[in-house]
């Protein structure tokens, strides 16, 4: 799945925020969705939004705070969603059964690539008590992140990390991005150009016998040829030659 492709499935998610009694965990939500690619943030009865505390958290994400909706109820705000997920810090005793939210990532990419017009919501509770079992009656998936038993407390924007985290390696197959294009790989002439600078080098500080090579080059081929330099590491390795050899004024 191309990148396009991936973006445009991940903007089909929707991240729903039921109760949230601090701004600042609305703003570190919307930081944590759009650093995993997702948009779509909606708010069920929060007790203060908009808030400076909010925009302070969202940290550059203020465009995911502008297209809020705030809804008074969880049936509203996922009225036009196929699926809706609930998570739950708790292990509740219910029919359905919790899934950790691998798993459940793992299943949307083929559901949502199936219908264009279907929508995915994963619905967060409040931060002290979580989601009512009535709102959970809206869910028919159970999201629990497998936290450490003795110690469960899972901020609110940190599970809605974790979650966004797992849906982009679902979505993307786990490519990192890079900032700067990687440079040519180097051609065959140029490696062997390295070899040969490097063998006169060896030879020019007198740690390589010509009279008696013995293995030494091929070892150290070998150790190149591993390493798959491009061809800007090929030249930094020549420059670094010549260096030497303008030390020992042989070059």
């Amino acid at each position: 799945m191309n990148t396009a492709d991936s973006q445009d499935l991940l903007s089909r998610i929707r991240v729903v925020l039921v109760g949230t009694t601090h701004p600042g965990n609305i703003g570190s939500a919307a930081r944590a969705m759009k650093t995993m690619g997702l948009s779509d943030l909606v708010l069920v009865g929060p007790r203060h939004f908009p808030h400076d505390d909010a925009t302070a958290m969202a940290s550059g994400a203020d465009d995911l705070l502008d297209a809020i909706r705030v809804f008074e109820s969880l049936p509203e705000a996922i009225a036009d969603c196929s699926l809706a997920i609930g998570a739950s810090a708790r292990l509740r005793s219910t029919e359905v059964p919790p899934r950790p939210p691998r798993a459940i990532a793992e299943d949307l990419p083929a559901m949502l690539a199936a219908d264009e017009q279907a929508r995915v919501a994963i619905v967060f509770g409040r931060e002290k008590s979580g989601l009512t079992n009535a709102e959970l009656d809206h869910c028919r998936w159970l999201l629990h992140v497998p936290t450490n038993p003795d110690y469960m407390s899972l901020n609110l924007a940190m599970a809605v990390q974790v979650v966004a985290y797992e849906l982009r390696l679902a979505f993307t197959g786990g490519d990192v991005a890079t900032a700067d294009a990687a440079a040519p790989p180097a051609t065959q002439a140029a490696v062997e150009n390295l070899f040969e600078h490097l063998e006169q080098t060896l030879i020019d500080i007198e740690f390589l016998n010509p009279d008696n090579p013995r293995l030494l080059m091929r070892r150290l081929r070998r150790l190149l040829h591993r390493a798959e330099p491009d061809a800007d590491e090929v030249n930094i390795l020549r420059g670094i030659l010549t260096a030497v050899q303008k030390r020992i004024g042989s070059a």
